[in-house]
């Protein structure tokens, strides 16, 4: 990348991609696609003879044998055991979206096996992330003989050997690990040190597949097969998608896979659930990577927000419409409240937040008494996203400060965590490298504030990253061909980012759109009189909003993403800004 432009309307520089002409030209005709997709790929880094395979990427190629994965065989076994014992199996799940989609996966392949199956989802507030004695126990006391710990349990060790003796545990996770291996059976996690697997990219719903793939292999390989129908494993990669997508991991090799061919069964027969709560969210279209992460996600997380994280599964599990649609109009209700809750919310730590940070603190930590624990997560994104560098929000309750912590490239927060866990500072806490929970008594939060921030790469928050732009374009441009172009570069996602075009023109007309204002309609007119509809969200989050409003019937360029738009059909496009240039 090179040609840095002005600051921004956000305060960051712009970087346009350089790609010689002549070779885009070679290698349009060696890939034998439109040239602008030859630009895009070369920005990327993708050879020519690997165009095909990236533009497709097909789970056949790049499926990885589940025997790469530690522990992975032994877990398949123990399952396998208890499927053909007629044991009855828990699945323990955490709250997140990838804790409900890995426990509704694992909870539906294994009844399809004819397992009798229960399942359980911590409460948030009252029992925290991770497994907890006394839930073990209820489900040891309801017949379980064998529990799966899925998203969690890595760290659960005195849970884990509270029921040694009574019933066994495989952990199926994915978050950071050092150190001793809790007392289960059976530990899967690629994060784990001893783990050389090189799949720590995946989600906990992406490790949970290859383990139900081989434990299709091992009850294929002992007979059990003969006369039983074999669940369609393919039908489930729709709850991976939505999992690899939420939980924000790489999207990179068998990642867009999972969520290429989990969207395509999405299309071809949506599950109950997912009809149910594309109906809720509005969707005009169908269902695409940034639906399932902006429309589908945050209803379905909503539940282990505010309620009883076990909605989420039961819509997922749902096998009529009438149920799924009652518990998505359920869903979508407490995803509202938790909106509301978060500005409240965020509101109130931005003051500090913005003081820590004008301060030249490389990590952000703010706590109150005052805030939901649902969304702290949620907040401390936000406050990522405003102030460029790893932010901590707490909720402090009466007995412990449970905290979310949302992190920027470079900085790996669930080494911080673990690292306060290990010094004695937190209770208990784990995560990956963009995301972890913590819990830890209110006093130790200036001793966890200092540790963290110790543990910084301060040049990973030395200020706004760059904005990397793909090409200019002039709203005639900006058309439907383009935007389908661009699609077939997806799914997209971390490590494999939708490309940002940027846009010059008039900007003939601004207005506030949305029940709370909070989004501006844009409209940039070209030369010959195009107009380009453009579409800036959270437009009451920062100074963005407040010089588009300022540079109505003024020449700007703007920055976003070039997409169908859902609401007019057709062949209707619409820029989702991101930044401006306004001089």
């Amino acid at each position: 990348m090179d040609g840095a432009g002005p600051l921004s309307l956000s305060g960051r520089r712009w970087i346009f991609a350089a790609v010689d002409q002549d070779a885009a030209t070679r290698f349009a005709q060696v890939a034998r696609v439109p040239e602008q997709i030859a630009r895009l790929l070369i920005s990327r880094g993708i050879a020519a003879e690997d165009a095909a395979s990236y533009l497709n990427p097909r789970l056949r190629d790049l499926l990885p044998d589940p025997s790469v994965l530690a522990d992975a065989g032994l877990a398949a076994q123990r399952i396998a055991h208890s499927v053909i014992a007629a044991e009855t199996i828990a699945v323990f799940g955490d709250y997140d979206v990838d804790g409900t989609a890995s426990t509704a996966l694992l909870v539906g392949v294994l009844r399809e096996l004819g397992a009798t199956v229960l399942h359980a989802v911590p409460d948030r507030v009252i029992d925290g992330y991770g497994p907890n004695i006394d839930a073990f126990r209820r489900l040891v006391d309801g017949g379980a003989r064998l529990i799966i710990c899925v998203d969690c349990g890595s760290s659960g060790h005195a849970p884990i050997a509270g029921i040694s003796g009574v019933a066994e545990v495989v952990v199926i996770d994915h978050h950071a690990l050092t150190g001793a291996l809790p007392p289960a059976r059976a530990v899967v996690n690629p994060n784990r040190d001893d783990d050389t697997s090189d799949l720590g990219h995946l989600c906990a719903a992406g490790v949970a597949f290859l383990v139900l793939v081989a434990l299709m292999r091992h009850l294929r390989a002992v007979g059990w097969f003969n006369g039983r129908p074999e669940p369609d494993l393919l039908g489930t990669l729709d709850l991976v998608a939505i999992a690899t997508v939420c939980d924000v991991v790489p999207m990179r090799g068998i990642n867009r896979a999972f969520v290429d061919r989990g969207l395509a069964r999405i299309a071809q027969a949506p599950r109950p659930g997912f009809s149910a709560l594309s109906a809720v969210a509005g969707l005009k279209r169908g269902v695409d990577a940034q639906a399932l992460g902006f429309a589908l996600g945050p209803r379905l997380n909503a539940a282990g927000r505010l309620a009883d994280a076990d909605l989420g599964v039961r819509l997922l599990l749902a096998e009529d419409a009438a149920t799924a649609e009652a518990l998505a109009g359920r869903l979508d209700e407490l995803n509202r409240d938790r909106q509301t809750i978060e500005r409240a919310v965020l509101a109130e730590a931005l003051e500090a937040a913005e003081a820590q940070a004008a301060s030249g603190l490389p990590v952000i930590v703010v706590a109150s008494p005052r805030w939901h624990e649902g969304v702290v997560g949620i907040v401390a994104g936000r406050l990522r996203e405003r102030l460029h560098r790893p932010a901590f929000v707490f909720a402090i309750g009466s007995e412990a400060a449970k905290g979310s912590g949302r992190s920027v490239p470079g900085v790996h927060l669930g080494h911080a965590v673990q690292q306060a866990v290990s010094a004695g500072v937190a209770r208990k806490g784990g995560g990956h490298a963009l995301a972890a929970g913590v819990t830890l008594d209110p006093e130790q939060l200036a001793a966890f504030h200092t540790l963290v921030c110790g543990a910084c790469d301060t040049a990973a928050v030395a200020g706004p990253p760059p904005l990397a732009i793909a090409a200019t374009l002039t709203p005639e441009g900006a058309d439907a061909i383009l935007a389908d172009m661009v699609a077939r570069l997806g799914p997209f996602g971390t490590d494999n980012e939708e490309p940002r075009f940027a846009v010059s023109g008039l900007l003939s007309h601004v207005s506030r759109m949305g029940r709370d204002g909070a989004t501006l309609g844009l409209t940039v007119t070209g030369e010959s009189g195009t107009r380009l509809r453009a579409v800036l969200f959270r437009a009451d989050d920062g100074p963005l909003a407040e010089g588009l409003v300022q540079a109505r019937g003024h020449s700007v360029t703007l920055s976003g993403r070039l997409r169908r738009d859902d609401f007019r059909g057709g062949d209707a496009v619409s820029l989702q800004v991101n930044d401006a240039i306004y001089a």
